[in-house]
């Protein structure tokens, strides 16, 4: 077996993170995605009949492009504008970042079920593009960066066009 050690910080911090069989995934990044999923779902579950009332075709694909480009970078290393943690701390802000970020997503998904409002949908609009963007940049991956740019302009446009509550 060929374990290989993913470290932060390179040769100046040798801290060991994880030890992986498999480098091309990441692990606490498909953890994050299934998180971000999960929610929605059960949204999409229960909300059958929902429709995309957003007619800007353009604004629909960037958004679709964002999206699943974000969510593959997130989950796979493909060596490609990708320079890891410079630093723990860089690993520990991305950590606790997320934590944070995700504890809030789903707080707002609980809430949400419960009563739909505005700002609840456009907070589930802007976090995902929080996690996404502080993961690139905690990560220098540069092409997430880029694909959480295009998630963020896309989905919040799309979702204030989706707006029909109160």
């Amino acid at each position: 077996m060929n374990n290989s050690i993913l470290v932060i910080g390179g040769a100046d911090g040798p801290t060991v993170l994880f030890l992986s069989e498999i480098g091309w995934l990441n692990i606490f990044g498909l953890i994050i995605v299934v998180l971000l999923l999960i929610p929605n779902i059960i949204y999409a579950l229960k909300e059958k009949n929902g429709e995309n009332k957003c007619t800007n075709k353009f604004m629909n694909i960037l958004e679709q492009i964002g999206r699943y480009g974000s969510m593959f970078l997130m989950v796979f290393n493909i060596g490609l504008a990708e320079f890891g943690f410079w630093s723990v701390g860089a690993f520990i802000v991305y950590l606790f970042g997320n934590i944070l970020l995700m504890t809030s997503y789903w707080l707002i998904w609980v809430l949400y079920f419960r009563k739909k409002t505005r700002w609840k949908q456009m907070a589930l609009a802007l976090i995902p593009t929080g996690i996404f963007l502080l993961s690139g940049i905690t990560m220098l991956h540069v092409l997430l960066i880029i694909f959480a740019v295009t998630f963020g302009i896309g989905h919040i446009y799309v979702t204030s066009k989706n707006y029909d509550y109160e």
